[in-house]
């Protein structure tokens, strides 16, 4: 076997498992547990979401658990998008935690960290992640 045809044997053996790793990030670990969302209005449209899990695979994963109750809440409320202000997350051992801010509201809010309330719902129950 020439060099060159190793190199391309290697650089498709690569590409498989590029393709493998972004397929894994978007499920949740099927050992992850979902043990609560807290919702709290700060003011009119501004809202925060406290949520705690265990065994998630990393933030990500409590950073959609966070968008998922958003938007479920914002669908509760009558409204159809939000915006994502800020999240963060914290663990300890296999406890996660995270604290995130959305505005909800009826119309496309601007800013390039909005979601569709009624396609994420509809995302997050296809992925196993609870909302409200």
């Amino acid at each position: 076997m020439t060099q060159r045809a190793r190199i391309a044997g290697l650089i498709s053996a690569l590409a498989v498992l590029a393709g493998c790793a972004s397929d894994a990030g978007n499920a949740p670990p099927r050992s992850a547990a979902y043990d609560g969302i807290e919702t709290i209005l700060l003011d009119g449209e501004l809202v925060n979401f406290r949520v705690s899990m265990r065994n998630a695979g990393d933030k990500g994963d409590v950073e959609a658990y966070a968008r998922c109750a958003a938007a479920q809440y914002a669908l509760i409320r009558g409204f159809g998008f939000a915006r994502h202000v800020r999240t963060t997350v914290a663990q300890n051992g296999n406890a996660w935690r995270g604290d995130a801010v959305y505005v909800i509201s009826a119309a496309l809010p601007r800013g390039v960290r909005t979601i569709d309330a009624e396609v994420t719902v509809r995302d997050c129950g296809a992925l196993g992640i609870p909302t409200i």
